[in-house]
């Protein structure tokens, strides 16, 4: 699941050029889909209880504040 929605928010182009990075180092590159490649990964690390580090929370935060009120929909892990 969690590769599903990472992977839907790249072209088979881009996706090798993200390869390990997380978002501090890597964004889509159609700014419009920046939106929803951080609410994805928002989502995911919650899902799963996932460590944030914080450059990658200073990231996502700048990220999100940019974005339309977006609703991040998280379905917890069991």
């Amino acid at each position: 699941m969690a590769a599903q929605l990472q992977d839907s928010a790249n072209s088979r182009a881009s996706n090798p050029s993200k390869a390990d990075h997380d978002p501090t180092t890597w964004q889509p590159p159609a700014d419009a889909y920046r939106c929803t490649y951080a609410t994805d990964w928002i989502a995911v690390k919650t899902r799963w209880d996932l460590a944030v580090d914080p450059a990658e929370q200073a990231t996502l935060t700048r990220v999100v504040d940019e974005c339309p009120n977006i609703p991040i929909k998280v379905t917890l892990a069991r």
